[in-house]
């Protein structure tokens, strides 16, 4: 059964940052948001990754461009290419989709696990 997530009660309910919170579950992939503020580690996954930011401006640095987002803009990150999210303009709330446990930095030994909202 299908059920409302309200977005901005469920940021309201963490402050952590770069530390994804799984607010929805389809077809074998987590929604996670994540509050996020300073710079994030250089990192890949294998899989296509889905940034939909909610609130605030982030830049995700490339190696060789940097895209920058504002409250309802998108990125489709590629599986494989290198990335670094940066958040220096104060807090952002970020919407994140990406396969089910899937690690944040790409490598599961130096991700923080996405827990349940």
């Amino acid at each position: 059964m299908g059920r409302t997530v309200n977005l901005e009660e469920k940021f309201a309910t963490f402050s952590e940052h770069w530390a994804p919170r799984i607010v929805g579950r389809y077809e074998g992939h987590e929604v996670r948001i994540a509050k996020l503020d300073g710079e994030f580690t250089w990192h890949s996954h294998t899989h296509d990754e889905l940034f939909l930011l909610i609130e605030g401006m982030l830049e995700v640095e490339f190696r060789d461009r940097t895209e920058t987002l504002r409250a309802g803009e998108l990125l489709i990150i590629k599986a494989g290419e290198e990335h670094r999210p940066v958040a220096n303009h104060g807090e952002a709330n970020l919407l994140l989709l990406d396969p089910a446990d899937a690690p944040n930095t790409g490598d599961p030994a130096t991700a923080t696990v996405a827990v349940e909202a």
